[in-house]
C-alpha cells in the first residue's frame, strides 16, 4: 500500500473522529443552534432591506434584525408561556377540588345500565372511582410536566441566550458560512446547493406556512372558547395551536369540548362550537396552506404525519420543524441518488 493512500486514511480518520467529538461537545446547544438557523432563515430578506441601508455597519445590522426578532417573537412567546403555566395550574387545582361524577354526566343511564353492570362485576361507584383516579393521575402527571419545565427555567433561559448569540453571527456572516460549507464539504456544488435549497425552502414552509396558519386557529379557538365560557381557554386554545401543526388539525381540541357540550344539553353552545370550529378555523386551512406553504415544498399528507410525530417524539416541540425537514433531505437524498445511479435518468 502507497504511503499516500495510508496518509489520506488516516486523515480521513483523523476528520471523522475530530468531527464527532465537537459535535459531542455541542450537543446540548444543538437545538438552540438549529432555531439560530431557522430563525436567520426566516430573516434574512428583512436583515437585508436593514443591511442594504447600512453596508459599511454590519454589526450594527444584525443587532438590529436581532432586536426586532426579540420584540416580534420571544418576548411574546415568553409572556404566552408564562401565561399558560399559570392557568393550566389553576385547570389542575380545579380538577383535583372537584368530584366526578358519572350520574352528573349519564343521568338515567345509570339506571339501564346498572344491570348489566353487575353482572360483569362493576357498578356504578366503581366506575366512578377509576375515572375519578384516572383524572387525578392524569392531572397530576400534567402538572408535574408543568412543573418540570419550569423549574428547567434556567437551562431555558440559557438555552435561547445561546441561541440568540449564534443567530447574531448567523444573520451577520450566513452568506460567508454558507459558502464555506459549500466549498469545503466533500459533495458536488450543485447537490449541496440543492440540498440547501430544499432545506430552506422546507423550513420557511414548514414555520412561515404551517405555524402561522396553526397560531391563527389556535388564536381563533381560544376567543371563541372564552366568548362560550369554556374553562382554561387560553389553554386549549395554546392546545390547539399545536394540533393544528398536524394533518389532524385543531378538531381534536375544540371536537370533544363541543361534544361534552352537547351530551350536557347546552345544544347552543355546542353547535356554536362545531359551527365556528368547522367553517371558519377549519376553512383556514384550507384557504392559506396553498399561498403560504406552496405546492412545491409540500410533502405528502402521510409524510408529514409520521415525520411530524417522529420529530416531536425525538425532539419534544422542536420536531414540528426538524422532523418534516429531516424527512423532505431524506426524499431528496434519494431522488439525488435515483437521478444519479438510478438506470432511468429522468427526475423522479
Amino acid at each position: 500500500m502507497k504511503k499516500e493512500n495510508i496518509s489520506q486514511r488516516l486523515f480521513l480518520l483523523l476528520v471523522f473522529f475530530v468531527s464527532f467529538i465537537f459535535l459531542g461537545l455541542i450537543k446540548e446547544f444543538s437545538l438552540g443552534i438549529f432555531w439560530a438557523v431557522v430563525l436567520s432563515i426566516l430573516f434574512s430578506n428583512s436583515h437585508s432591506k436593514i443591511f442594504n441601508r447600512m453596508r459599511k455597519k454590519p454589526n450594527l445590522a444584525a443587532a438590529l434584525t436581532l432586536s426586532g426578532i426579540l420584540v416580534v417573537v420571544i418576548l411574546p412567546l415568553a409572556l404566552l408561556s408564562v401565561a399558560v403555566t399559570n392557568e393550566t395550574i389553576h385547570l389542575i387545582e380545579d380538577l383535583n377540588k372537584s368530584k366526578i361524577s358519572l350520574r352528573e354526566i349519564f343521568g338515567d343511564l345509570e339506571h339501564w345500565a346498572s344491570p348489566y353492570l353487575r353482572k360483569i362485576g362493576f357498578t356504578y361507584a366503581n366506575i366512578e372511582s377509576i375515572v375519578s383516579d384516572f383524572a387525578l393521575d392524569s392531572s397530576g402527571l400534567l402538572g408535574s410536566k408543568v412543573l418540570g419545565y419550569t423549574s428547567n427555567i434556567f437551562n431555558t433561559l440559557f438555552q435561547i441566550a445561546i441561541m440568540l448569540y449564534v443567530l447574531y453571527f448567523f444573520l451577520r456572516d450566513g452568506n460567508d458560512i454558507k459558502k464555506s460549507i459549500i466549498k469545503n464539504f466533500p459533495l458536488l456544488n450543485s447537490i449541496e446547493y440543492r440540498l440547501f435549497n430544499r432545506f430552506t425552502n422546507v423550513t420557511k414552509a414548514t414555520v412561515k406556512g404551517s405555524l402561522l396558519i396553526a397560531i391563527l386557529q389556535g388564536v381563533l379557538g381560544g376567543i371563541l372558547f372564552s366568548l362560550i365560557g369554556v374553562k382554561g381557554a387560553l389553554v386549549w386554545g395554546t392546545l390547539m395551536i399545536l394540533a393544528s401543526l398536524l394533518p389532524v388539525g385543531g378538531i381534536i381540541v375544540w371536537g370533544p369540548i363541543a361534544a361534552i357540550y352537547c351530551y350536557q344539553g347546552q345544544y347552543m353552545q355546542g353547535v356554536i362550537i362545531i359551527l365556528v370550529g368547522s367553517l371558519l378555523i377549519g376553512l383556514l386551512d384550507n384557504f392559506l396552506r396553498p399561498r403560504l406553504v406552496g405546492n412545491d415544498t409540500k410533502l405528502p399528507d402521510y409524510i408529514i404525519l409520521i415525520s411530524t410525530l417522529g420529530g416531536i417524539s425525538w425532539f419534544g416541540l422542536s420536531g414540528f420543524v426538524l422532523g418534516p425537514v429531516i424527512a423532505a433531505l431524506f426524499i431528496t437524498c434519494w431522488k439525488i441518488v435515483g437521478e444519479t445511479y438510478g438506470r432511468d435518468q429522468k427526475t423522479i
